[in-house]
């Protein structure tokens, strides 16, 4: 990507693998990404939500970035996430993630002093003038407590160096709608909250996803239908994964289930999380067992040491 450059298709979250001991686990890192690309993906983001991007020190986001992008090349598409709680603290991130390989910067607002909206336009042309990366705003509220209102990201929409908006305000088809009549062209609209309401969302203007990344697979596969013309297959195959995309969004234990999913895939070798995430309580393991039952989801890829 260059700076002038937008993120559209398919791009998961990456989870972050940990051992049992709590370390980050390289090789599972590595094997991933690897699985992700082997399901067809468009690009990969580090550092969101589904990233425990909250749990992650600096030293270990710049190895995190240095192992995606060489397992990826120089040319694919990589974001990473900024989630400062000040502009100097999201420009300090943003300037590392970009000196680190990434294209695109996924930026949450400064959430833990609320800003005002005028703050939040200022914050946003700060960091997007701090690297060439091209910047995607991260509309969360629901995570933030900040609102970015529909003329808020028109406005940004105007400034340079700002391409993208991932959204992420429920109900979201309809952000994504407003979003996308009020800028038009001039940002690209993502939708986010893992895939949860993805078919409407492209229906009404989105020209991507940013889920996480235990289905990509399946995923792959719902977009070809879509962008063919095979809606009937693209609803069944939603329908058929929507209980694994609900159980994936649980308050507090939504780490714990995507990185189950990938351990009982062969992807990576531990379900390990870090505070504050949960790990899995005895009735959402149940919940998971009898999805994954039904879905008999393969085993793609096995982790090399």
């Amino acid at each position: 990507m260059s700076r002038s450059s937008t993120p559209t298709g398919l791009i998961p979250i990456v989870a972050t693998p940990f051992t049992d001991a709590g370390q980050l686990d390289l090789a599972s890192l590595r094997s991933l990404v690897e699985f992700e690309l082997e399901s067809g993906v468009d690009g990969l983001a580090v550092f969101g939500m589904a990233s425990e991007g909250f749990a992650l020190t600096t030293e270990e986001r710049t190895l995190i970035l240095r192992e995606v992008r060489d397992v990826i090349g120089a040319d694919f598409p990589l974001i990473a996430g900024v989630n400062g709680t000040s502009t100097e603290i999201a420009v300090e991130q943003a300037q590392s993630a970009a000196a680190g390989g990434a294209d695109q910067l996924m930026v949450l607002p400064p959430f833990l002093v609320k800003p005002s909206r005028q703050q939040v336009i200022d914050f946003y042309g700060q960091v997007a003038a701090a690297t060439d990366a091209s910047v995607m705003i991260q509309d969360a509220p629901g995570v933030t407590g900040v609102p970015i209102d529909v003329a808020a990201i028109t406005t940004l929409a105007a400034v340079d160096g700002i391409t993208s908006v991932k959204v992420e305000a429920p109900p979201t088809p309809l952000k994504v709608a407003a979003v996308t009549e009020s800028a038009g062209t001039c940002i690209a609209v993502l939708g986010g909250q893992n895939a949860l309401s993805l078919l409407e969302e492209y229906d009404h203007g989105s020209v991507g996803t940013m889920p996480a990344c235990e289905f990509p697979d399946l995923l792959r596969t719902i977009l070809d239908d879509l962008a063919a013309g095979r809606r009937a297959a693209a609803r069944a195959a939603f329908g058929r994964l929507l209980p694994l995309i609900h159980l994936g969004m649980r308050s507090g234990q939504a780490w714990a289930v995507h990185k189950e999913v990938l351990r009982r895939r062969g992807i990576i070798a531990s379900g390990a999380v870090r505070l504050p995430a949960q790990v899995l309580d005895p009735l959402t393991a149940r919940a998971l067992d009898d999805i994954l039952e039904d879905l008999q989801l393969p085993v793609r890829h096995k982790v090399r040491a």
